[in-house]
């Protein structure tokens, strides 16, 4: 089916227009593009043993902006690797760019009771949506309590 060029020149004119009338982009909309993210990354301490396992996680935000809306004042869940999660949600100020400031290291403290590999997570989120994350693997070892050695 061919379109008559009369049709494609107005809705052209129509997208063109509208873009117009938006103007350019706003130094609000230009300065959240411009922002740098920082980048998360995750250790556990100690990364592996025999159950039952007491391991502390790290989790630390670095490079990037010190006032990154993204990452001020997240919802903190953490997945354990084993179908649970837990989740902490801090009362912060509003925030304000140029003064907020992100906090850049997170720590949590897990007993694996039992044996295997499990994926643990942290994720950053903002309104339910996932901001950030990162994950790292521990591995726990069948202890006594499994009739392990």
């Amino acid at each position: 089916m061919k379109i008559p060029n009369s049709i494609t020149a107005r809705t052209i004119a129509a997208v063109v227009g509208g873009l117009l009338a938006a103007g350019p982009l706003t130094s609000a909309h230009a300065a959240a593009s411009d922002r740098k993210k920082p980048k998360i990354s995750i250790r556990a301490n100690p990364p592996a043993g025999f159950s039952p396992l007491r391991v502390v996680l790290t989790a630390e935000l670095r490079g990037g902006d010190d006032d990154h809306p993204d990452y001020y004042c997240p919802t903190i869940e953490w997945v354990w690797g084993d179908d649970t999660r837990a989740e902490s949600v801090t009362d912060c100020d509003p925030y304000e760019p140029g003064r907020s400031e992100i906090q850049r290291r997170y720590t949590q403290s897990r007993i694996f009771n039992t044996f295997g590999d499990f994926k643990v997570e942290i994720r950053l989120k903002q309104k339910g949506k996932v901001v950030g994350a990162a994950s790292t693997l521990v591995r726990v070892q069948p202890g006594i309590r499994d009739g392990g050695s």
